[in-house]
């Protein structure tokens, strides 16, 4: 593994994107929300139909009625398993309501994001009780008594999610505004990461990024995952990036945005 220099600038956080699901990978083009509707319809007799809102790697939301749809005209007996890893960062409604109800709902949640305690492991799982009995088939882990000493402190700082998510916020629509200054497209995020149309090979950008000690990633054709980091870290990021779009050779076509909707269509592992 190639060693990182001390003093680069790390924007690509080690995230897991959508997995091996392909039900998981439909989206919509002009929001990059999850194409609900295309997620039932592509296999009836799918057991689970994993959403992950806010998404990753987009950044982007499906709206609450969308899930109620999905919800409505699911298969029988199967169940929405619904990601909000990162839902402190975005102005949208939870599904927990959804659980507390009894539905066919099972909703994540981690102290891995905004709480900023991704090596600790903490995070719950939310469901009927019958739901949740399944998952004992495939092991539980102790919650380390670390975690639970972190996670209960956390929750004790009843600004911290408000103070974050203000900070994340700011520093993400600050490097919006001057990728919309640089003319250069990006899923529309409500979260701390998103993707960036670099109208370039991906995987020659992410090289060049990281000869200017810059990390970011992952790659898709033209498409690149970027992680919202400090001032700092974004300020670096502009500067290299202006830099490296300067010295490699585009070769993006007309059908960029399509190339990034069938590629968040196909299986994927992880790749950091």
């Amino acid at each position: 593994m190639q060693a990182i220099p001390p003093d680069a600038v790390l924007i690509n956080a080690n995230e897991n994107p959508l997995g091996p699901c392909k039900l998981a990978c439909e989206a919509t083009r002009d929001t990059h929300a999850h194409d609900v509707k295309a997620m039932i319809a592509a296999s009836p007799n799918a057991g689970v139909f994993y959403i992950c809102n806010p998404n990753n790697p987009t950044g982007t939301t499906t709206p609450k009625d969308d899930i109620a749809w999905a919800l409505k005209n699911k298969p029988n007996g199967s169940i929405l398993l619904i990601d909000e890893a990162y839902i402190h960062f975005a102005d949208v409604p939870s599904s927990m309501d959804m659980v507390k109800a009894g539905e066919d709902v099972i909703v994540l949640r981690t102290f891995s994001k905004l709480y900023g305690m991704a090596g600790l492991r903490c995070g719950f799982a939310a469901g009927r009780p019958d739901l949740l009995a399944k998952l004992q088939t495939y092991g539980m882990n102790a919650m380390p008594i670390t975690a639970a000493a972190a996670a209960n402190a956390s929750l004790q700082h009843t600004a911290m999610i408000p103070e974050r998510k203000k900070i994340n916020t700011d520093i993400r629509e600050q490097t919006f505004a001057w990728l919309d200054k640089q003319g250069y497209s990006y899923t529309k995020s409500q979260s701390n990461c998103f993707m960036l149309d670099t109208q370039h090979d991906a995987k020659q950008v992410i090289a060049a990024m990281q000869a200017k000690k810059v990390y970011i990633g992952r790659a898709w054709p033209t498409h690149v995952h970027i992680t919202v980091g400090t001032a700092q870290d974004m300020q670096a990021f502009q500067t290299a990036f202006a830099e490296v779009m300067q010295t490699t050779p585009q070769s993006a076509g007309p059908n960029a945005e399509l190339d990034l909707i069938h590629a968040l269509r196909q299986p994927l592992s992880h790749s950091g």
